[in-house]
């Protein structure tokens, strides 16, 4: 693996986004004998998935899927890997694009050992963007335990902080360059995917739902951090207002989708991520009353177990109807109020908790590229081989394993492109 930031680079395959969808068609691709150079905006490749506890139907930590592909980027001198790099333009055709990189310094160069003494050193805390501002971490940091690259890096926020001269001295291969500038990679390619991924929608425009107002109440992302064992509380989950043990919870389907003034779509994910979720608080809690809301359960396929599981499980309450507000409640609790669909009747619970399975809102691109045409929600439209091809959650919502599939298909067009077909 190649990832030396030259000025000019010439490759047969450009990918714009370092998530599950941009490693796998870069992998792909480069076993195939073809150069590639795969741009991410972070600092880290991985993407949402990184972020995950577990996905499903296997139940492993994604780091399981992340590590293999990792360790073929490493092993494959084709890939070039452009990491805090975003796109300022992207134009031309098939067999002739021409990109502008931006590369947001890491003020951490290549000489990096990940030996962690200038984390050790550092004073200086900031909120942890990896865990959604709910932990704090040193500015001085590796983005998270298994990344890659494996190489620390220090916040932007940070860098002018006198403290951070203390942090320069203790790196003793000189790693440090807090001086060092932003540059621009200019990249020639014969075929560019663009896999920019998705942004959680944001939860404080669901006003009624208390996101924000109530610090029991969280969405489904952060939910996955707080289950985790490198995130929030090191993996066990507790109440946020004050670490009280969850004795009682309740999973909020469609937060804002399916809605006009919101999200009109369904993120496809949404329902299966919350069945999954809620065996993390059975795992930890057997007794723990789990209440989810749905408008209707979307669980196709093999996605089905999980729905049976949870309608066989005694302490597992399944409502028809979407959840029209939370409020406070005594004790720290939370109440909720819906209307049942099949009823007409209101119900109120009170939970401990209240998780909102908020959908998938395609990465914002300031300056898309002008071939790729966009739906009416913001995914950008797979035109086939004649323009820039897209993959992923950017073409639209999707599970782990279709973006795979997908990815390796878009692949098959890339190739197409190259041999000017």
């Amino acid at each position: 693996m190649s990832s030396e930031y030259n000025r000019t680079l010439t490759c047969d395959l450009l990918i714009i986004g370092g998530g599950i969808a941009g490693i796998t068609a870069a992998v792909e691709a480069a076993e195939v004998g073809k150069t590639v150079a795969l741009v991410e905006r972070e600092h880290y490749l991985g993407g949402r998935v990184a972020q995950l506890h577990r996905y499903f139907p296997k139940m492993c930590p994604p780091i399981c899927g992340l590590e293999i592909n990792f360790r073929r980027i490493r092993q494959n001198p084709k890939i070039t890997v452009l990491t805090g790099a975003s796109p300022i333009a992207v134009h031309g055709n098939p067999s002739a694009y021409h990109a502008s990189i931006k590369l947001s310094p890491r003020f951490v160069n290549e000489k990096c050992t990940a030996c962690g003494d200038c984390e050790k050193a550092c004073q200086i805390e900031v909120p942890d963007r990896f865990n959604f501002g709910l932990t704090k971490a040193k500015a001085a940091r590796l983005p998270y335990e298994l990344a890659f690259p494996f190489r620390y890096f220090i916040d932007a926020a940070a860098v002018g902080n006198p403290l951070m001269k203390e942090v320069a001295a203790a790196c003793t291969v000189g790693a440090i360059e807090l001086d060092m500038p932003e540059r621009t990679v200019e990249i020639d390619a014969k075929s560019v995917i663009w896999a920019t991924g998705w942004e959680p929608y944001d939860a404080l425009k669901l006003e009624s739902l208390g996101f924000g107002r109530l610090p029991n109440v969280v969405t489904n992302m952060i939910f996955e951090r707080m289950a985790a064992p490198g995130g929030v509380n090191n993996g066990k989950i507790t109440r946020p207002s004050d670490g009280a043990a969850i004795t009682r919870a309740a999973f909020v389907q469609c937060a804002g989708s399916r809605d006009e003034n919101h999200l009109p779509y369904c993120s496809a994910v949404c329902c299966m991520a919350s069945l999954k979720q809620t065996r993390y608080l059975r795992e930890q809690n057997p007794e723990a009353e789990l209440h989810i809301f749905f408008i209707d359960a979307r669980t196709p396929g093999r996605w089905e177990d999980f729905y049976q599981e949870i309608q066989n499980d005694s302490r597992c309450i399944i409502h028809r109807g979407k959840v029209g507000s939370i409020e406070a409640g005594g004790n720290g609790q939370v109440w909720l109020t819906a209307e049942n669909t099949l009823t007409g009747q209101l119900e109120q619970v009170s939970v401990d908790l209240a998780v909102l399975a908020v959908g998938m809102v395609p990465t914002a691109l300031k300056e898309p590229p002008p071939e790729v045409r966009r739906d009416e929600y913001g995914f950008l439209s797979n035109n086939g081989a004649k323009t820039i091809l897209t993959a992923g959650v950017a073409a639209g919502p999707k599970d782990v394993a279709t973006t795979n599939e997908e990815a390796t298909g878009v692949v098959a067009l890339a190739l197409k492109q190259m041999a000017g077909r």
